[in-house]
């Protein structure tokens, strides 16, 4: 029996990477000079803490990090980007969360949306993954190929195809 499951991996150290990357970036442009802008990651937690002065420094952070993410092979998709608040004085602050693993009210979208095909394949909630079994390599294919197509709002890898 064919396997292979299906997880979204971020590689936190890449994401470390990009927010050290992302921190120069901010601290070499001329329309930061002066500014109180913060960028911190909790890698424990999976956040990245932002606080800045207005919403347009935001977005050019914003902007900066997703770069730099993409760079360093991490997908964009895997932020969850909280809401603006406001902070101390006259500051915003935004909390994003890096998601690892795949979380368990898209594990039942995914498992709902393989049933739907009609295969002979079984999809199964692993913790944090989804292990999908069938006998022909060719409708787990299937299922890799419609999951592609599909916008879940975050990254999947598909690993451990075994046959």
């Amino acid at each position: 029996m064919a396997t292979f499951d299906i997880v979204n991996r971020v590689d936190m150290q890449e994401v470390d990477n990009a927010v050290n990357m992302a921190k120069k970036m901010i601290a070499t442009r001329y329309d930061f000079r002066g500014s109180r802008t913060e960028l911190t990651l909790n890698k424990k937690d999976h956040h990245i803490h932002l606080l800045t002065e207005d919403s347009m420094k935001m977005k050019a952070v914003l902007g900066d990090l997703s770069a730099n993410l993409s760079k360093r092979g991490v997908d964009p998709k895997a932020m969850d980007l909280g809401e603006i608040q406001p902070a101390a004085g006259d500051m915003i602050k935004r909390d994003i969360r890096i998601i690892d693993g795949v979380e368990p009210d898209s594990a039942k979208q995914i498992v709902k949306m393989i049933k739907g095909l009609k295969l002979k394949v079984q999809a199964k909630i692993m913790e944090d993954q989804v292990r999908v079994n069938g006998k022909k390599i060719d409708d787990l294919q299937a299922v890799i190929s419609m999951l592609k197509a599909k916008d879940l709002g975050m990254p999947l890898q598909f690993v451990n195809m075994k046959n």
